[in-house]
Parts: C-alpha cells; structure tokens; sequence
C-alpha cells in the first residue's frame, strides 16, 4: 500500500510539472544561475534555512541578477539596489504582484496585506494602514513608545538577565495599545504569545523551498497519512493560531466598545467609521484583517531591529562609547532623550542606520511577482515568476558599503557630522515598501537612545571573571532575530541610575 502511495505521488508530481511547465516566448535567455537537472530544475539547491547567504555566495559567480527554477516555478533573485529600483520602483506596473504560496494559505495567511496579490482588495487593506501609518501620522504614537521604552528601562533595571524579553516587550505593547487599545502584561501574555507562535511557524515555511506544496498544490488533497505530507498538520496548527490572532484582540476591542470601555485604538476608529448603509460584515472583516497584520507584522520585525541594536551595542564598545559621548553633549545627564532630540543626535541615528545594515530584520525580502512577462537586460522574465530582492546582498555590497562586515555607524555621516540621507534596503521598494516602516524606525531609534543614555552594556563574565563569549548567531528564517545572547546592562552612573527610578513620571 505504501509503494503504490508512493508512486501516485510521483506520478502527480511529473503530471504537474509538464502541466505547469512554461515555454519562453521570446526566445531569450534567462538571467544565469546554477545548473538544473531534468524536472526538478534547482529544486535540491535552493536553501531553506538563511537563503540569503547562499544567494549573495551565488551572486559573486552570476551578478546581480540570477535565475533559479523548481518543477517549472521560476525564480528571480536581485542582488543589487540599482536592479531593485530598476525593476520594483521603475517597472513597478508589472513587479507588484505577490504569490501567494499555498503553504502560506494553508497556515491562514492568505489575510496578510502584505502577501496579498495585487488588486482591488490589496489596495483597500494598503489604503487603511496607509492612513494611520503615514510619516507625518506617525508622531501622535510618540508618547506611547516612549512610555513604553520607559517601563522596559526600570525592567532592565530589575531583572537584566531578562534584557530580550523586556526588549520584545516594548515593540508588544506600542503595537496592541495602537491597534487594540490593549495594554500588554509585561511578561507571558497571552495575546503576544499567539502572535509569536504564529509568526514563528510561517517563517519556518514561507521560503520556496520550504515545502513542496507550494510546487505543487494538488498535494494539500492527498491524505494526511502519505509520506511527505506532515505538512498538512503544521499548516492546520499555524492555522488555528492564524484564526485566533486576528478574532481574539478584535473581540476584546469589540466588547469593550460595547462596555464603552475601550481605549483609543486603530480598530475601535475604524469601527466607530463602519457605514451601517454598507455591507457591515465586509467591512469589520477588512477592520479584522489589518489590524491582525498591524499586530503580527509590526512586532516581530520590530523585535527583531530592536534586538540587533542591543547586539551591536554590546559587541561595539568604541561605537556605544562615542553614542553616549553625542547624548551626553547634546542632552546632559539631567534628563532622558526625547523624539525631540533626534535633529540633535546624528551619530546616534547612524548608530541604527548601520545596526540595521548589518543585519537586517528581514534579510530576503517578501517575494514580488511579475504580472506579466518582462526583458530586462537582454533576460527573459517569465509572467507569475517569484523575484526577491536579497537584502542582505545589497546592504553588504562593498562598492556601496566599503569593508561590509565591519560595523562602522561613521559610513552614514557626512565629513561635517551630519546625517547623510540615503534610503534602506531593509525596508522594501516600491508599491510593497514597508507601510509600518516610520513607526518601526521611530520605536528602534527610541529604544537604542534610551538604552545608551543610562545603561552601559558590557560583555558578562562567568564566575572565573572571564568574558563570556558572544557568537553573534542569528535564525535563518522569513524575520532573523539575534540567537539568545548574554550580557550585562549596568547604570552608567548615579545620576542614571536616578532617572530610570523616575522615569515613570517623565511621561
């Protein structure tokens, strides 16, 4: 029973492949890449765990622009920033699109604004979070962030073996009280711990690659208990978890807008604007939808950039020691930072300018998809080709960032010390650029100056006195966070010490 469980599945998987193969119209090449083999194309080459790296090792071989494909599904990898703005800012009209791979729908992620496909409905969702999330709308979250900055401070205080958690803390509790009115526990919510679940399970599977339902839908109909399809009971886990991180917070707002209870909140405003003329059900599900991405996406790639700036602080004392030489002068030790000293604070801006250089939240950007078939550079592009942008590439290109892996915050300064404008990678190009990319910058600017000014982070040592050892590792799925890591957060002095106590009445 098994062989023949097994030949079906081959048979399907050959009948797919010749069925969904794409001929080349035009007759050109496709930008290079490594040597396919007969059906599976690249399929045992593309890597599943921190593709990134593999693609830039490709890139040095290929260029900037490179091809892979598995079972007829092309893809495009761009390794550079000039072809990035070439293809998803000029040519944005067909590089919009997204795929939305089956494993992705199968985990209940088909919701996210930001893996929908191109249209009617991605627009409406972009047009919601446009408008709470512009730049200039960014400003009012202000007093909410530092708020919650603050709180993690006196944390740190207590417990600093804890440093991460109070760090996630911050980006948790800025997003909830923003999207839900919800004020986050400061440690095990419940709410948060959906969410991190969730997300964590879509970024073992999203990449292609990952798992071969996405290659070949058919699969999801064949019974659970053939070999290879443990996916479909990771995909009805993380789907449950999908489910419960949009309907629970969005109930809590619900009911206490009914208990006239609810704080100010994105959903409780955009509820209180529902035309009861309209179809009402349509229009708190598309409320449901952006508000569950606004929590999901917003805090875990926030998390992720707020954690590397911890990273690059504790592993670069010569540069943590010239960030707190520039907060000292501008701001004194009577006080600490505000959004209102950030003009003032151009070392400290490039301080997380290069944290986010160095390692990027999401190091390989969400794929794009083309709409239809494109030439570019004398290469074919096939219609409904995946093309990612490698972020990681371009942010260590070294004609752009000269010495890459060297962490030098002086490469964003001009000679005079001001703050060279120069946009980032990191945060996506074109019409699927980060929207929630002014409240991420805003929410890691103000954790790293508030961490600076009071604390000095240093490397811990174990009870012979020695340092302990920090690798520097991260995790190599769709959001990369730092691995744990050990270190030790004392006040600077005094006089720090005195404004974190207090810190709860600077709000």
């Amino acid at each position: 029973m098994l062989d023949l469980a097994v030949l079906l599945i081959v048979f399907l998987l050959s009948w797919s492949y010749f069925a969904r193969k794409r001929g080349n119209t035009r007759g050109l090449p496709y930008p290079p890449g490594p040597k396919q083999l007969p059906i599976i194309g690249n399929a045992r080459d593309i890597p599943q765990q921190s593709p990134w790296l593999t693609y830039t090792e490709w890139g040095k071989k290929y260029g900037d622009i490179m091809h892979v494909q598995a079972f007829g599904s092309h893809v495009v990898i761009v390794n550079s920033e000039r072809v990035a703005v070439d293809l998803f800012e000029k040519r944005s009209k067909i590089y919009s699109d997204r795929i939305m791979g089956k494993m992705t729908e199968l985990m209940g992620w088909d919701y996210n604004t930001g893996l929908m496909p191109y249209g009617d409905k991605w627009r409406r969702h972009r047009r919601l979070v446009h408008q709470e999330f512009r730049a200039d709308a960014t400003a009012q979250y202000h007093p909410i962030i530092m708020k919650n900055v603050h709180f993690a401070l006196r944390n740190i205080l207590a417990t600093p073996e804890d440093f991460l958690a109070h760090v996630r803390y911050i980006a948790a509790a800025t997003v909830m009280s923003i999207a839900y009115g919800y004020e986050v526990a400061p440690t095990n919510d419940r709410f948060v711990q959906i969410v991190e679940d969730a997300v964590a399970m879509l970024s073992q599977a999203f990449f292609p690659g990952a798992t071969l339902v996405n290659y070949f839908p058919m699969l999801q109909h064949l019974p659970g208990w053939l070999p290879g399809m443990g996916f479909k009971r990771f995909a009805q886990k993380c789907r449950m978890l999908t489910d419960e991180m949009q309907n629970a917070p969005f109930e809590f707002v619900k009911h206490h807008m009914l208990a006239g209870t609810a704080l100010p909140s994105v959903t409780s405003e955009l509820l209180d604007k529902v035309d009861p003329h309209g179809d009402v059900e349509e229009q708190e599900a598309t409320i449901k939808r952006v508000s569950g991405i606004i929590y999901a996406a917003g805090a875990d790639t926030t998390t992720a950039g707020m954690s590397t700036v911890v990273l690059a602080i504790l592993l670069h004392p010569e540069s943590q020691r010239k960030a707190q030489a520039e907060i000292d002068s501008v701001i004194g030790t009577h006080r600490l930072p505000t959004f209102e000293d950030r003009k003032n604070l151009p070392y400290v801006d490039a301080f997380v300018r290069e944290s986010m250089r160095w390692h990027p939240a999401a190091p390989l950007a969400v794929p794009h998809a083309t709409s239809e078939e494109d030439v570019y550079q004398g290469y074919y592009i096939p219609k409904g080709a995946a093309v990612i942008g490698n972020t990681w590439a371009m942010l260590h290109d070294d004609t752009t960032f000269p010495n890459p892996d060297l962490f030098m915050p002086e490469r964003f300064l001009n000679d005079d010390g001001s703050l060279k404008e120069y946009p980032m990678a990191y945060f996506g190009f074109g019409r699927r650029i980060c929207p929630g990319r002014s409240l991420a910058d805003a929410e890691i600017w103000a954790t790293a100056v508030a961490v600076l000014s009071v604390f000095n982070v240093t490397k811990s040592k174990d009870s012979t006195g020695r340092e302990v050892s920090v690798d520097g590792g991260y995790t190599g799925g769709l959001v990369s966070h730092p691995l744990p890591f050990k270190c030790d957060l004392k006040p600077r002095s005094t006089a720090a010490l005195q404004l974190i106590q207090e810190s709860s009445q600077m709000i």
